[in-house]
């Protein structure tokens, strides 16, 4: 790749008059030794995942296999169709999505990693709803999907994107700023303000822990993710009116870096504090090592004699 920052990535598209979403599918293909059209259609077979994704979680069963999780995502859509939601509709349809999405990967269905299973309804959320909206064509939503695979580029190359190694703000931090990032640009913003998205999203996701009950990929990851979808769009919103992150988006994603590493083990990915260790989240463990137990000595009896 020509760029390791998100300043190097604004100046290459402004020189060349390039979207991020275009630079970056160039880059990609040039990267890999395949053609433009093949890293496209590969991208194009991943939002239709995506969007399978949100129809089957706002549709099918998505209960857990711990039991702890499923079907928010309807329970907010069925919310929505029954009464003015607090956020409005717009921001109501994406935190559904969303939801949709993380429930289906929580009930070991197929999603996108974008840029974690843990994050993977962020995107979605965001792209599916407002497909909807603005009735963009897929195409327009592939090429948004460049431009967040650019931003997840260089704040992997910079910092994190592992709740493991960074907390909860390398996750779901990373799928706002991509998700925010990439929706200037499906919204005809510039490269600079796609880049000032990205600084306002990470910045209120700052310190975020990674602190998953029994060691899941359910609470309280998935509700992180509801949220997440609409500080996405809110950060977007923000820069398209114009407002800047008086700290660069570089810098910011370098205090990501700082703050992760500072990060004590307990909360990255451990379960061994925050929600995790409350006496809620405690029980919930212990619940789920008897059920575990419980089903391992059933399965040894029932295997015959040798």
């Amino acid at each position: 790749m020509r760029f390791r920052t998100l300043k190097q990535l604004v100046q290459l598209c402004e020189q060349e008059g390039k979207s991020i979403g275009q630079l970056m599918l160039e880059e990609q293909a040039l990267e890999s030794g395949r053609s433009e059209e093949h890293e496209y259609n590969k991208m194009a077979a991943y939002y239709q995942i995506m969007k399978e994704a949100v129809h089957k979680g706002l549709t099918e069963d998505t209960t857990s296999r711990s039991g702890l999780t499923g079907r928010d995502a309807q329970r907010v859509a069925q919310y929505m169709a029954g009464t003015d939601s607090c956020v409005g509709d717009i921001a109501c349809i994406a935190m559904a999505n969303a939801l949709a999405v993380s429930e289906v990967n929580a009930s070991m269905g197929r999603i996108i990693a974008t840029p974690t299973a843990g994050s993977c309804g962020i995107i979605p959320g965001v792209f599916v709803s407002s497909q909807n909206r603005f009735e963009w064509d897929d195409k327009r939503l592939v090429m948004g999907l460049f431009a967040a695979g650019a931003i997840g580029y260089v704040i992997a190359n910079n910092s994190f994107v592992s709740g493991a190694e960074g907390g909860c703000q390398a996750e779901v931090g990373s799928a706002i700023g991509m998700a925010a990032g990439a929706m200037v640009e499906l919204r005809e913003g510039t490269p600079a303000q796609a880049a000032h998205a990205v600084g306002l999203a990470l910045k209120n996701t700052l310190g975020l822990i990674c602190d998953p009950v029994g060691g899941l990929v359910e609470i309280p990851c998935i509700v992180r993710n509801g949220f997440g979808a609409v500080n996405a769009l809110a950060a977007a919103d923000m820069a398209l009116a114009g407002v800047r992150s008086v700290i660069p988006s570089d810098e910011v994603i370098q205090v990501m870096l700082e703050v992760g590493s500072a990060m004590p083990e307990a909360h990255r990915e451990t379960a061994k504090g925050g929600l995790a260790q409350t006496p809620t989240g405690k029980e919930i463990m212990n619940q789920l090592y008897r059920k575990g137990k419980t089903k391992t000595k059933q399965g040894q009896e029932q295997e015959p004699s040798t």
